[in-house]
């Protein structure tokens, strides 16, 4: 992975606590505890049910009291309120596999149950977090994300009434998109990943933009997706991860160079990067007119390059192999006027890559510490640019005018003189005649007078 990103990931650490979601427990609707007289219990069921029910109180007390409760009186009469008292404990105190196994016991008797679909959708995420194996957390974050879609659509619970239930999804909303999103991300799925947070940040409060947590941390895993996409947006991606470094506070190095990489790499340098500072500051999202100016594609230099050099022999040949790779442009000073239209004829032009071959076909070069790719008695293929150097791929190969006796060994540096005969563009390879190995000359030794 590139350096300027490594970062990323870091960030779960540094912004947020693995699996910190929102803690829902507080806001949950509870049924009340009946009182004596309002249930269908015999006096010895209710003393048991009244000293786990209302004596305990603790979660830690409660739970297991209302266990054996249940145990000792299976058919209970509010067998459902205990069980989901049960499952709210569990999740209070902190344990997400008791709470899944109680969520679990809930939506038997209660599949809609919006409680229990919310605290299954957190707990098998916190569960994720602590597992290492990969297939094993990734079947975890599905669980935690099909439960987080089932909770989206749950129907309103009879004892809320609409106000109280809209007020709960719109404390809960942003924890379903953001478990869905870490999720798709997970898979690789960039495109759900990218709605996914998108609706998370639509749905958070403004300050949970703005802050170190959760939401900060999936508008730069947000980023990162646009990143990673096929083919890769950069300026999405130096939007949003500017965003969430502007407001990770002590946390913006790590957020950073995610951001600076994005821009550099779709604007070629880093300049005009504090106006796009200021709009992520302002907007949570790419206000109307954002743009960041693209840097010249590589076909754009090349034909720069040959407008302003008017002898092209005379360009390194460094510069020679660039425009022959990516010079597909017409040379508009090449070709014949058509007599008929007045204008130059396209069959008669020539691309930027032709003119700088013509420049020098026929004439004879030298390439200097080349690395060997391949060797025959008749034929050396070297790696001459740095890509082709780095990538181990030959960019020249020379035919050779006598053959060779001992061949250079593959990797070592060598230099050879040619003529140039002839290239292909992608990819490139250039084909040198009457190759032969350089020797520079010998000095003779000065002559003495006496």
């Amino acid at each position: 992975m590139n350096k300027a990103v490594s970062s990323f990931l870091a960030v779960s650490a540094l912004l947020a606590a693995p699996g910190a979601l929102p803690h829902f427990a507080s806001g949950f609707a509870q049924t009340p505890a009946p009182a004596a007289g309002q249930v269908s219990m015999d006096p010895p069921e209710y003393a048991v049910y009244d000293a786990a029910m209302n004596k305990q109180t603790t979660p830690q007390t409660q739970a297991p009291a209302l266990e054996a409760y249940l145990q000792q009186y299976p058919k209970s009469t509010v067998k459902n309120s205990v069980l989901e008292r049960i499952m709210i404990d569990y999740f209070q105190m902190g344990d997400p596999n008791k709470s899944i196994t109680a969520a679990d016991n809930v939506l038997q008797v209660a599949p809609d149950d919006y409680t229990a679909l919310t605290i299954e959708a957190v707990s098998h995420y916190q569960v994720a977090q602590g597992l290492t194996d990969a297939t094993a957390k990734q079947t975890a974050l599905d669980a935690s994300a099909g439960f987080a879609q089932k909770a989206l659509a749950a129907p309103k619970p009879a004892e809320l009434s609409d106000a109280d239930f809209q007020k709960q999804k719109a404390g809960a909303s942003p924890t379903f998109y953001s478990i869905i999103g870490n999720d798709d991300f997970a898979k690789k799925d960039y495109p759900d990943a990218i709605t996914a947070f998108k609706q998370e940040m639509a749905a958070a409060p403004p300050a949970a933009t703005q802050t170190p947590g959760t939401t900060l941390q999936d508008i730069y895993y947000l980023a990162q997706a646009y990143y990673s996409s096929t083919p890769p947006d950069y300026v999405d991606c130096t939007f949003y991860a500017t965003r969430a470094a502007v407001y990770a506070g002590s946390f913006a190095p790590q957020l950073q160079p995610l951001a600076s990489y994005c821009y550099k790499r779709y604007h070629g340098k880093a300049d005009g990067y504090d106006a796009v500072t200021a709009a992520a500051k302002a907007n949570l999202n790419p206000p109307p007119g954002f743009t960041i100016t693209p840097a010249p594609s590589d076909a754009d230099i090349a034909a720069q390059t040959v407008a302003s050099t008017p002898d092209l022999a005379t360009l390194a040949i460094q510069d020679k192999e660039f425009i022959l790779a990516n010079g597909t442009q017409l040379d508009p000073k090449s070709g014949t006027v058509d007599p008929a239209t007045g204008k130059k004829d396209p069959a008669t032009q020539k691309t930027d890559a032709d003119e700088v071959f013509d420049s020098v076909k026929g004439k004879e070069d030298k390439i200097a510490d080349a690395t060997v790719i391949s060797a025959t008695a008749d034929d050396i293929q070297v790696a001459y640019s740095d890509d082709a150097v780095q990538s181990k791929t030959a960019d020249f190969d020379f035919k050779l005018k006598t053959p060779l006796k001992t061949l250079p060994p593959v990797g070592t540096k060598i230099t050879l003189i040619g003529i140039w005969g002839s290239y292909t563009q992608k990819p490139l390879l250039i084909t040198m005649t009457d190759g032969e190995e350089y020797k520079a000359p010998v000095k003779k030794a000065p002559v003495r007078h006496h």
